[in-house]
């Protein structure tokens, strides 16, 4: 089956990765089916419906994280699914279960259920660096990388409930690959900024804008690196399509600490207010130059930190996000 035959689903298809995601599958040729939540909204359509080859090769599916139906309509007829969507709150969450943890767990559990059923040959489930982090009992001479997960209990401790939410659903995830037989690979991408297709910001995009503004919050147990919309989306493309892939894949430039990150914001724009911050914020974590090495033995080449900031604070002034 060709490219142009070839028809992927992803789901959270408007959001800042998905975006990215639709455009570059449109570019390789496929046929792609892309989830929204309100297909009355354009600021969940109007950017997918003007990428190129969209008039021929997307369509669009309103659905429910929780509803199963809306699910399965959106992935029959599809060889490959990407699943990217899931809630991302991490600020306070007055209702956890309900606004994070069963969109999360039981939402990839009926894209998984719908995928078996459609005989899709390989799923892409989008997961996180916080299934990896915070992990405060991990040895601080060993890198984070693929085979270390996030401290459940210390979550709770400290209700970081969006880290709960994705190590859970990641783990649902490798349980139902197991028990039913579906091909199921991950992505754990870091803290994601670049160029915006989409209109809205995700909260790696909004943690810049506060950064920019002056914000001293170091984000302990939030961060272990950056990386490029771009190189997240290519990252999925790349485990679906190279069939050696398996496992989870760390998707981050390098491993790094927030105060790295903001080092270098502030260097390259020294007319805003970033605070100065100390560099190691993030005690215990080990900084690693190929902390995606998985995805680097691959062939992926990463965009470094420098280019990320600069496409990203680029992006945000011209879309008046910032002046």
């Amino acid at each position: 089956m060709s490219k142009q035959e070839e028809v992927v689903c992803v789901t959270g298809g408007s959001g800042c990765i998905g975006s990215w995601l639709v455009r570059l599958l449109l570019d390789r040729g496929y046929a792609v089916h892309a989830t929204v939540k309100d297909l009355e909204d354009e600021n969940e359509t109007k950017h997918l419906r003007g990428l190129e080859g969209a008039e021929t090769r997307l369509r669009l599916f309103q659905i429910d994280l929780l509803d199963y139906d809306s699910i399965a309509a959106s992935i029959n007829g599809c060889s490959g699914v990407f699943h990217l969507a899931s809630p991302c709150i991490v600020d306070q969450v007055p209702e956890p279960e309900k606004e994070l943890l069963d969109p999360a767990i039981k939402g990839t559990i009926n894209v998984l259920t719908a995928a078996k059923e459609a005989g899709v040959s390989r799923v892409v489930v989008t997961s996180s660096i916080s299934a990896i982090t915070p992990s405060p009992r991990w040895p601080a001479d060993v890198a984070k990388r693929e085979d270390c997960w996030a401290d459940l209990e210390y979550c709770k401790q400290k209700q970081l409930w969006y880290p709960i939410s994705k190590t859970l659903a990641e783990k649902a995830a490798w349980e139902f690959a197991k028990e039913k037989g579906l091909d199921v690979v991950v992505v754990n991408p870091g803290t994601v900024m670049g160029p915006l297709i989409s209109p809205r910001l995700n909260a790696s995009m909004i943690m810049l804008v506060r950064l920019l503004q002056g914000c001293t919050e170091t984000y302990g147990d939030f961060f272990m690196g950056s990386v490029h919309f771009k190189d997240v989306a290519l990252a999925h493309i790349l485990v679906y399509e190279n069939k050696s892939a398996s496992g989870r894949h760390l998707c981050v430039e390098a491993i790094s600490h927030y105060g790295d990150f903001v080092a270098k914001v502030a260097e390259l724009y020294p007319e805003y207010k970033v605070p100065s911050l100390p560099r190691d914020t993030q005690p215990g974590l080990l900084r690693v130059k190929d902390g995606s090495k998985k995805l680097i033995d691959l062939g992926f080449q990463f965009i470094p930190m420098e280019q990320i900031i600069k496409d990203s604070v680029e992006s945000l002034k011209s879309k008046g996000f910032i002046s």
